[in-house]
């Protein structure tokens, strides 16, 4: 009996979605370059995610990684392919990841003009119990005429390129925001090894009706934070309270928000003043993709994408989503500022 489903002979696949934006923006094809490549570890990752257990790739590695998160084993695969995948593209000149003190400075052979800051497995500690992962990135352009250095990846994130995410869940996907374009999803079709173009130029709801926090910290949050949230839950208009969502993967968070709008909340806290997740490698790429979706990511001071990066591994406070629902935190947190 022969199969007589449709069969698209006509696909977009991510490769040829940047190809025909490059065309128009005149490009080099280098960016195309370097994204092939990252969709090559970002696949390998997903199938080693899949079969982690059968290939014994679970379990603590034995040490711990520059942030304090204790690594598994699929963080160190997962960073090794990606950092060997990027530097054989011939397109990058410095990779920083979360995984490496010091940024990655590529061979002089293999440069590009491009730098990549990555956090290779996000979420690694919900592994054992099957919790969402995910892969983030961001990409910038070199801009100082100097030898490559860590220095090169402290830009802002206005500066962005692109940048995004895959997410390892019930099927594998890549969202992807460009400086030129807006946010663009691609589904992985395991049966051609190609990411298709499944939803274009994906935009926010204005509003939500989600939120989105570790309420576990609840003894240390600031006195905006614990309003904001007493509001969501006993609302004075009368309207419904919000309902609460917390996976503890920020990708599986940040997307769900992106799907169904709604605010998720990483604010700073009397035990982690200066925020948790660190700039570069998760709350730029994550703002980037939610200002390009038409949201609002901010520190609860200042937009994300303003923030001079300090330290390759800097971490900042983010709240981000809906951007009606941003704007009341933040009108919430000015009040209290003001006191």
């Amino acid at each position: 009996m022969t199969d007589r489903s449709a069969f698209d002979t006509n696909v977009i696949t991510m490769t040829r979605f940047v190809m025909e934006e490059g065309r128009r923006a005149k490009g080099t094809g280098e960016f195309t370059q370097l994204l092939n490549s990252l969709c090559t570890a970002i696949k390998a990752i997903s199938t080693a995610v899949r079969k982690a257990g059968i290939a014994n790739l679970y379990g603590i590695a034995g040490s711990t990684n520059v942030t304090g998160d204790q690594v598994k084993k699929l963080d160190i695969l997962s960073n090794d392919l990606v950092i060997n995948m990027l530097k054989s593209s011939f397109s990058t000149c410095v990779i920083v990841s979360e995984e490496n003190k010091d940024a990655v400075i590529v061979e002089t052979e293999k440069r590009g003009k491009y730098i990549v800051c990555i956090d290779p497995l996000d979420g690694s500690s919900n592994i054992d119990c099957l919790v969402s992962i995910g892969t983030i990135f961001a990409i910038y352009r070199k801009v100082s005429p100097d030898e490559p250095s860590g220095k090169d990846a402290l830009q802002p994130g206005r500066n962005l390129v692109a940048a995004g995410y895959a997410l390892y869940g019930s099927a594998t996907m890549l969202v992807l925001a460009t400086s030129a374009g807006g946010v663009n999803c691609f589904m992985l079709d395991p049966a051609i090894g190609e990411f298709i173009l499944v939803d274009r130029d994906v935009k926010i709801k204005k509003k939500g009706n989600i939120y989105s926090l570790n309420e576990g910290y609840a003894k240390y949050f600031d006195p905006a934070v614990t309003e904001y949230l007493r509001k969501k839950k006993f609302p004075e208009d009368g309207s419904s309270p919000y309902g609460g969502r917390y996976i503890g993967s920020m990708v599986a968070d940040v997307h769900r928000t992106l799907v169904y709008g709604g605010i998720f909340l990483y604010p700073a806290n009397s035990k982690s003043p200066k925020g948790k997740l660190r700039l570069l490698y998760e709350c730029n790429p994550m703002a980037f993709v939610i200002e390009k979706a038409g949201g609002i990511a901010t520190t609860g001071h200042q937009a994300v994408l303003d923030v001079v990066p300090e330290d390759i591994h800097q971490r900042v406070p983010i709240v981000l989503g809906s951007p009606d629902d941003v704007k009341e935190y933040l009108e919430i947190v000015k009040k209290h500022s003001a006191k």
